[in-house]
């Protein structure tokens, strides 16, 4: 995550608020910001949400361009639109669209979306991205549950002012983030679906990301390590793997170290006990000569 996907993600949110009218109807603040998206004038609600899903995998995804210059390379981004996608469908209470498998097979499963895409890592089309990240069965009311943590990172990242680099103003949001974080966690990391797992990674790998952003991140709170699900890629833990590391490379330095001073001192020892040996011998040929000496002036 970083401010530029997070400027995409506003766009949609003023244009296509997140929240449903007094009608209870979708409504778009500016038709002409989806205009080119509107093949039928987006009559029904459903046609809206895919407008607002198809802009968001052209503002990352389009090509190798946005891909580098706004995505900064980060697959893991669909997921946040799988979560906004979600969200949207779930405003509807007479929603008939329960899994992302269910809107594929009606929306997603059309040229559209099996448009080639170059050099966007090991994927050729939208398709083939939601297919290969494995989000097709994720629960619709389920994964919505994610989509305030996600929105108030996304908030804390967009009002950081690069040039202080002061978190503190964020203290507030980033404690509402981490308990929200912290209970999502507890719901599905026990489940046997990895796809709510590993968006649990992302959320708190681009927490903690966030957090290095800051001069004293001391303000905001962490993540334990123990609230990250065990199939989070290590570089998650941030400075936590560092400590982690450190503590590792001291406790292999520590026997190594003691060999060392064992084998000081055994020198040590060794090269007195030569030395006195040497001295001992030294006397003995001392006395030796004596001897003879004495021996000869008494023969005399």
């Amino acid at each position: 995550m970083n401010v530029e996907v997070c400027k995409r993600f506003k766009n949609v949110w003023e244009d296509f608020p997140d929240k449903l009218d007094g009608d209870e109807k979708y409504q778009f603040n500016d038709d002409n910001f989806f205009k080119e998206y509107c093949n039928n004038k987006c009559s029904s609600y459903i046609d809206k949400i895919n407008v607002g899903f198809l802009y968001l995998f052209d503002g990352f995804f389009k090509n190798s361009s946005v891909f580098e210059s706004v995505a900064k390379s980060n697959i893991n981004i669909v997921e946040y639109i799988m979560i906004w996608l979600s969200y949207m469908f779930n405003l509807k209470k007479d929603n008939s669209i329960n899994t992302i498998d269910m809107f594929y097979n009606n929306y997603i499963d059309n040229a559209k979306y099996k448009n080639s895409i170059d050099d966007v890592g090991d994927y050729n089309s939208y398709d083939d991205l939601i297919n290969k990240k494995k989000l097709m069965k994720m629960n619709i009311k389920d994964i919505s549950k994610f989509y305030d943590p996600f929105k108030l990172l996304c908030e804390m990242y967009t009002e950081f002012d690069e040039n202080k680099e002061d978190c503190a103003n964020c203290s507030e949001k980033a404690d509402k983030f981490v308990k929200q974080y912290e209970k999502l966690y507890e719901d599905y990391n026990s489940t046997g679906e990895d796809s709510y797992k590993q968006v649990l990674c992302t959320l708190s790998n681009d927490y903690d990301n966030f957090k290095k952003k800051c001069s004293d991140s001391s303000s905001l709170p962490t993540i334990e390590k123990e609230k990250i699900p065990s199939i989070c890629p290590k570089q998650i833990y941030g400075h936590i793997s560092e400590v982690t590391s450190s503590s590792s490379i001291a406790s292999k330095l520590i026997p190594v170290l003691s060999i060392f001073g064992a084998i000081a001192i055994f020198l040590g020892i060794a090269y007195k006990y030569s030395l006195f040996e040497f001295r001992k011998r030294d006397q003995k040929l001392h006395l030796r000569e004596k001897i003879k000496n004495i021996k000869k002036r008494m023969n005399h």
